[in-house]
């Protein structure tokens, strides 16, 4: 039996059906009662479907990053509390002087460690190149600070610029780009046949609060420009919702190598100020412990694993509760090894930014989840407009006999 679905009416029907409420109720009986209908005329009743999937947009909540870096702040302050109570004079100039420094240090490799996290590509060569630093200042320091800092600068400027493009147009992961850059960093190392005696008699500490303040500088500077959406998105570009081989354009490879670039530059000045301020020689190892205490306070700090969320104060708490922490251990004799200081911190960056994760997003439909709006199915009429229509009039009774009417012929 066919409809006429202009005027809602079977063939034989005396008047019209005006009323798509009742047409529909009609349908819906028909349907129950085993008459043979088109099924596209059911689709504008269902009520349920599935929500569309919504693309990470890059938006982010910020109030999670600020209660915990105020959590950052509490311990920093414990830890010094701590520490004084140890030693007075800890607090106080000299002693004070050498854990600014010492801050600034550690301070500029996380730097570099939270800058490349947002951009998606860590770069594990940092503590290596701070080693390779400390050593070029070693053996050059009597030549003057330019002569010994400068080359070591442009060199691992250009070793920054040389990973970065091997990760761009090669599209491998930041990690294992930098990994390999750091093993050939620890080659050039390890060819010295034993420690270097630090030439040379610049001492750091006379700066030591310019030094500090313009760690404290970036970092804070450095985390309120990330919390821009428009920058946070743009850097964490290399973070892809989909295949982690595409890389959203060109334009991913210019925080890319930024970032790379900036890092090594910071590694390169922390190890100078970690060998002017040595009080033996430098030894030729692997400095993959200050990698690790890097990733592992950026991680700490907020910076998510996953790339381009971060906070803004996280940074310079983080750093301040380690450097009170280091000499609070010194002064205690309790002779933690740097690499399990760096496994603490990383498993406890992990944790961090599980929660950044997962409370840092905001709420989007997930696939597969309810929502109220009902496919139309081809139907332009809304449930939401007021209806005007009349009530349908009752059909004409229609002849049971099959051989009278236009149906059939009469014998």
């Amino acid at each position: 039996m066919a409809y006429d679905e202009t005027t809602f009416r079977r063939p034989g029907d005396e008047k019209t059906d005006t009323d798509p409420a009742a047409y529909r109720r009609r349908v819906q009986y028909d349907d129950t009662a085993g008459t043979t209908l088109d099924q596209s005329l059911r689709a504008p009743v269902a009520a349920t479907g599935a929500g569309p999937a919504v693309e990470e947009d890059g938006r982010d909540r910020l109030g999670i990053h600020l209660g915990w870096e105020v959590m950052l702040l509490v311990a920093a302050a414990v830890i010094g509390f701590l520490l004084q109570r140890e030693d007075s004079g800890a607090l106080q100039r000299p002693a004070l002087d050498a854990l600014l420094v010492t801050g600034a240090a550690i301070g500029l490799l996380t730097l570099g460690a939270g800058l490349t996290l947002r951009a998606g590509v860590p770069n594990l060569a940092l503590g290596p190149i701070a080693l390779a630093a400390a050593l070029q200042f070693a053996e050059n320091g009597d030549k003057g600070l330019a002569q010994a800092v400068v080359p070591a600068l442009i060199i691992a400027a250009a070793g920054g610029l040389a990973v970065g493009l091997l990760v761009t147009v090669l599209h491998v992961p930041g990690w294992a780009a930098t990994l390999a850059a750091a093993l050939g960093v620890i080659v050039f190392v390890q060819l010295r046949p034993g420690p270097v005696d630090v030439q040379g008699d610049w001492d750091p500490t006379g700066q030591a609060f310019v030094l500090f303040g313009a760690f404290a500088g970036l970092a804070v500077l450095g985390g309120a420009i990330g919390a821009i959406g428009p920058v946070r998105r743009f850097v964490g570009r290399m973070r892809s919702p989909g295949d982690p081989a595409q890389r959203r354009g060109v334009a991913a490879a210019v925080p890319v190598m930024l970032s790379l670039v900036l890092s090594s530059l910071f590694a390169t000045v922390a190890g100078v100020l970690i060998a002017a301020q040595a009080d033996g020689p430098i030894a030729p190892e692997t400095g993959l412990e200050w990698t690790g205490i890097a990733i592992g306070l950026a991680l700490l700090a907020g910076t998510s694993a996953y790339g381009r969320r971060g906070g803004i104060f996280g940074t310079l708490f983080a750093v301040t509760a380690l450097t009170l922490f280091l000499r609070y251990q010194d002064l205690r004799d309790l002779d933690i090894a740097l690499f399990a200081i760096a496994a603490s911190l990383f498993v406890a960056g992990l944790v961090v930014t599980r929660v950044v994760e997962a409370v840092g997003s905001p709420y989007t439909a997930q696939p597969g989840e309810e929502w109220n709006a009902a496919p139309s199915g081809g139907a332009t009429w809304s449930p939401t407009l007021p209806e005007t229509w009349n009530t349908p009039a009752t059909p004409a009774p229609r002849s049971d006999r099959w051989d009278e009417g236009p149906w059939g012929a009469t014998r």
